[in-house]
């Protein structure tokens, strides 16, 4: 299941205020953003294939400076942040080296994200 983040409740994950070990994963979109729309099913798909981890999206019209306090620049970006610690490790998906021109991302390169940083 993905959950809609406030932008309170996303201060607070990248403030270092959530206090319970977590692995989160974030999409942040916008609702002019057709990429954003064409990639909610894979996102599902891929949120209902790793259990263990939160799944969130977050709508960057709701706090627009979080592009730059992730130093992310558009959307859809995908985002593993590990909290727990008064420093949350935050990392940001590297943009595709061929984007695909539906949804930008292929599940498997989010997949391989995941993967990759959630150790």
């Amino acid at each position: 299941m993905i959950e809609r983040l406030s932008k309170r409740a996303l201060q607070k994950i990248l403030g270092g205020q959530v206090k319970e070990e977590a692995t989160c994963i974030v999409k942040f979109y916008s609702n002019n953003c057709h990429y954003c729309h064409a990639l909610k099913d894979e996102y599902e798909t891929i949120a209902g294939n790793n259990e263990g981890l939160e799944f969130y999206a977050f709508n960057i019209d709701d706090y627009p400076q979080v592009q730059k306090v992730m130093n992310f620049r558009g959307v859809p970006t995908i985002s593993l942040i590990k909290t727990g610690t008064a420093a949350p490790k935050i990392r940001v998906i590297k943009d595709p080296e061929t984007p695909n021109k539906k949804t930008y991302y292929t599940s498997s390169y989010i997949q391989t994200f995941i993967d990759k940083e959630k150790k």
